[in-house]
C-alpha cells in the first residue's frame, strides 16, 4: 500500500527567533527531499501569554529572560550566525521590542483558513526580528494584511473575536498537555516529534526514516459509538 503523503505540524510562535530558524532549516530540507509528498500545518504556542499588549524593551526583557547581559549576548550572537546561515538577518538592537502574540495567532489562524497562513507567519517573523516593526499597532497590521486582501476592518473583527482567541489558548494548552514544553516542534504523522531548530540534514534523515516505514492498511476494528461492536 502506498502512503499518500507524510503530515508535519510544527508548533511555534512568533515571539521565537529558533522558530524563525527551524522554519528555514526545514522548508531547506522539504526543497531537498524528493520522497513521499509532505503536508505541513502550522500550529500556535505562546512563550509569554501573560505579556501585555504593549510590550516589553530589549533590555528589559531579555535580561529577565536569559538572566544576564553576558547570557544575552552569547544568545543573541550564537542566533545571528545561525539565522545568517538560512538568509535571516536578525537585529537585536535597541529598537528590538518582546510583543504578546496571541492576537497574531489569531489573524494566521483565519489566514490558514484561506490558505496563506506559512506566508503570513513568515511576514510576522520577519516583521519581528528583522524589521523591527511594532506587531502591536494596528497601523502596522493593516499594512501587511492589506497585501493579502484584507481590509481594516477585518483585521480587527479578526483580532476582537474572543471565539478565536479562546480557540488558540485551548489548542496551545493541547499541545501542551501533550508534553510540547519549548518551541519550534515538530511532530511528523502525529507520532513522531522533533524538538528544536534541528539541522536540515536531520529534518531530511526524520523524513527518510518515516517514508521508509511501510504504509499499514485500515482493518476491521470497533470505535466508540459504532455499529460493529
Amino acid at each position: 500500500m502506498t502512503k499518500e503523503k507524510i503530515t508535519v505540524d510544527i508548533v511555534s510562535d512568533v515571539a521565537c527567533p529558533w522558530c524563525y530558524v527551524g522554519k528555514r532549516r526545514f522548508e531547506a530540507a522539504l526543497e531537498k527531499w524528493e520522497g513521499t509528498p509532505v503536508e505541513v500545518n502550522w500550529h500556535p504556542y505562546q512563550l509569554d501569554p501573560a505579556m501585555g499588549s504593549e510590550g516589553i524593551g530589549r533590555d528589559t526583557y531579555l535580561i529577565n529572560k536569559f538572566g544576564s547581559a553576558d547570557n544575552v549576548s552569547e544568545m543573541t550572537d550564537r542566533l545571528t550566525s545561525a539565522g545568517k546561515e538560512v538568509g535571516i538577518d536578525f537585529d537585536f538592537g535597541e529598537k528590538w521590542t518582546a510583543y504578546n502574540t496571541l492576537h497574531l495567532h489569531q489573524l494566521m489562524h483565519v489566514a490558514g483558513q484561506e490558505g496563506f497562513k506559512a506566508e503570513l507567519k513568515e511576514r510576522f517573523l520577519k516583521a519581528y526580528f528583522v524589521d523591527l516593526i511594532p506587531l502591536n499597532d494596528s497601523e502596522v497590521l493593516y499594512g501587511i494584511l492589506a497585501d493579502f486582501g484584507w481590509s481594516s476592518t477585518k483585521v480587527d473583527a479578526v483580532i476582537n473575536n474572543q471565539e478565536i482567541a479562546q480557540g488558540i489558548q485551548a489548542e496551545i494548552a493541547q499541545f501542551q498537555k501533550m508534553g510540547v514544553s519549548g518551541v519550534p516542534f515538530f511532530i511528523i504523522n502525529s507520532k513522531y516529534g522533533i524538538s528544536g531548530a534541528q539541522p536540515t540534514e536531520a529534518f531530511l534523515e526524520a523524513l527518510t526514516q518515516v517514508d521508509a516505514m511501510p504504509a499499514v492498511s485500515e482493518g476491521d476494528s470497533c470505535t466508540p459509538g459504532g455499529g460493529c461492536c
